[in-house]
C-alpha cells in the first residue's frame, strides 16, 4: 500500500511542472478568451468589464471583413494542397533518391525555413515593388511589360502573392515530413515491386504514395491549422491591406484588440477560430481514416 502511495506521489511530482505550465499558458488563456468573448473590455487595467452576451459574436459574424479574412484563409489552404503538397512531396522524392548532390539540395531547399519571417517578407516586398522590384524589371526585360503589376496593392492578386511566398518559405519544412515517410518504407517493398514489373510512375502511384499516407495526414492537419492562424507573413507584407483585401483572421483579431481596443470582439474571433480549427482537423482526420479503411 505504501509502495503504491509513494509511486503515485512520484508520478504526480513528475507531472506537476508540466500540468502547471499547461494550466498557466494554455488552459487559463483559453478560458479567459472565452470569458472575454461575452464581455466588452478596452484592455486597460481597471477599465470596466461589461457583460454583453452574444453581441460580440453577432458583430463579428455580420462584419464583411471577417468573411473576407476566412476567404483569404481558404486561398491559403487551396495553395497548400494544390501547390505546397505536390511541391514538397516532389522535393522529398528528389532528396531521398540516389542522385548525386542530394545533401546540397536538402540544405538549399531547407534554407528558407531557417530565415526570419520578417526577413523573407521584406525581401519579397522589395522584389514585388511596382517601381523598382525585380519581378517587374524581369517582365520588362523579356518584353512582357503588359504583365507588370502593383502586386501587393491589387485585390485578390495580393493575397495570392502572399500565398506563393508562404509556399516557397515552407516547402523545405514539409519536404522533411514527406522525406521521413519515404525513408521509413522498407527497401524490400520496392524490390518486390520491381520484380512484379512495378517501376517508375507505377512504383510512385502504388508504393510510395500509399505508404506515405501518415505523412500526408500530418501535412493536411498542419496545413489546415497553419492557414487559419497565418499572421506574421501577411502582417509584414501588407498588414492586411489595402482595404482589408489581404486580411486574415489573425490580423483582423490583432486589429480589433490593439488598434480599436475591442478585446471582446477580438476574443470572439479567437473562439470562432478555435472552434473552426478543431472542427476542420477532426474532419480531415475522419476523411483520411475512411480512406485508409
Amino acid at each position: 500500500m505504501k509502495k503504491k502511495f509513494s509511486s503515485n506521489v512520484t508520478t504526480i511530482l513528475f507531472l506537476a511542472p508540466a500540468l502547471i505550465l499547461f494550466v498557466m499558458f494554455i488552459l487559463y488563456p483559453v478560458c479567459n478568451t472565452i470569458y472575454l468573448s461575452f464581455h466588452s473590455w478596452k484592455g486597460i487595467y481597471g477599465a470596466p468589464v461589461k457583460f454583453v452576451g452574444l453581441k460580440n459574436y453577432t458583430q463579428v459574424l455580420s462584419n464583411d471583413s471577417f468573411w473576407l479574412s476566412l476567404l483569404n484563409s481558404l486561398f491559403f489552404m487551396i495553395g497548400g494542397f494544390v501547390v505546397l503538397m505536390p511541391l514538397s512531396f516532389g522535393l522529398a522524392l528528389l532528396i531521398t533518391s540516389k542522385l548525386k548532390g542530394t545533401k546540397l539540395m536538402k540544405t538549399s531547399y531547407f534554407m528558407p525555413v531557417m530565415l526570419s519571417t520578417t526577413a523573407v517578407a521584406l525581401m519579397w516586398v522589395y522584389m514585388l515593388n511596382p517601381s523598382y522590384g525585380v519581378i517587374n524589371q524581369l517582365l520588362e526585360g523579356i518584353g512582357l511589360e503588359n504583365l507588370k503589376q502593383d502586386w501587393l496593392s491589387t485585390p485578390v492578386l495580393n493575397i495570392w502573392c502572399i500565398v506563393l511566398v508562404n509556399e516557397w518559405m515552407y516547402a523545405g519544412y514539409n519536404m522533411l515530413i514527406f522525406a521521413a515517410g519515404l525513408v521509413s518504407i522498407p527497401g524490400d517493398v520496392y524490390e518486390a515491386a520491381k520484380l512484379d514489373g512495378c517501376t517508375g510512375w507505377k512504383q510512385l502511384r502504388y508504393v510510395s504514395i500509399p505508404l506515405s499516407k501518415e505523412s500526408f495526414k500530418i501535412f493536411s492537419i498542419l496545413c489546415v491549422t497553419g492557414c487559419l492562424k497565418a499572421f506574421d507573413l501577411v502582417w509584414a507584407m501588407t498588414k492586411g491591406g489595402p482595404n482589408h483585401t489581404s486580411e486574415v483572421p489573425a490580423s483582423l483579431l490583432y486589429n480589433e484588440a490593439f488598434t480599436f481596443k475591442s478585446f471582446g470582439k477580438s476574443s470572439a474571433i479567437g473562439v470562432l477560430l478555435l472552434v473552426l480549427g478543431i472542427s476542420l482537423s477532426i474532419l480531415v482526420n475522419t476523411v483520411l481514416k475512411r480512406e485508409e479503411a
